[in-house]
């Protein structure tokens, strides 16, 4: 899409705040008004519009592709968003450690029992440990507690949620980002622990490095957007 207006701005809508382009409501891509409760979010999207050169550009668009799922994805079918997200519970990367490396298995318990603490804490559950990487059943207490907690956030924490799943392996890690128990740096050196390990032992490889920081981006992005709610 070409670049079509000149000013990008917040404006008050309807339940919360818009954008606006030359004074036209934006729409999401399902065509429904691209509206969010805070207007710290709204003008953080609008600036997202107003930086676009002469071609738009979507993923220099993350707050604004993440609204648009919260709207057409998470708002229309909030138990079928979530199904994917909430079966994380059951193959959490915070429950499988190293089964050879001393070293690595102990900087797995320093950074990650305490996120497993801090769930075990706040949802009344438990959770199996496995070493190695074969898969171990969670209890169903645990996996269903997990869920619920999916189920109960605001679509656009829903929407939020989806990535920091998807880009750590950890729906522990993540719901612990969308209630602010751990700084979202602090979480990200937790989920990315592996990597980092192996690449201190073997040496970096660019090609990896570079996944690695568009993965960084794209966490500190959903990140953002949790805080401008």
């Amino acid at each position: 899409m070409k670049r079509f207006w000149k000013e990008a701005a917040a404006v008050a809508a309807d339940g919360g705040w818009g954008v606006a382009l030359d004074g036209r409501a934006v729409r999401t891509p399902a065509r429904a008004p691209l509206v969010v409760e805070s207007r710290a979010l709204a003008e953080a999207i609008a600036a997202e519009w107003q930086a676009q050169g002469e071609t738009v550009d979507p993923a220099a668009m993350p707050l604004t592709g993440l609204a648009n799922a919260a709207i057409d994805l998470a708002r229309a079918d909030p138990a079928g968003f979530a199904a994917p997200i909430a079966a994380y519970a059951e193959s959490d990367l915070l429950c499988y450690r190293d089964d050879r490396d001393a070293m690595l298995q102990g900087e797995q318990a320093a950074a990650w029992n305490p996120l497993l603490a801090w769930a075990e804490a706040r949802h009344g559950i438990e959770f199996a440990l496995a070493q190695g990487v074969l898969p171990i059943d969670q209890p169903e207490a645990t996996q269903a507690a997990l869920h619920d907690a999916v189920l109960a956030l605001d679509p656009f924490r829903l929407a939020a949620l989806a990535p920091l799943v998807t880009i750590g392996g950890s729906l522990v890690a993540a719901l612990a980002l969308v209630e602010t128990a751990f700084a979202a740096d602090a979480l990200w050196d937790a989920v990315s622990l592996d990597e980092l390990y192996q690449e201190r032992r073997w040496g970096a490889d660019g090609e990896a490095q570079k996944a690695r920081a568009r993965r960084e981006a794209d966490w500190h992005n959903a990140a953002r957007f949790l805080t401008l709610l």
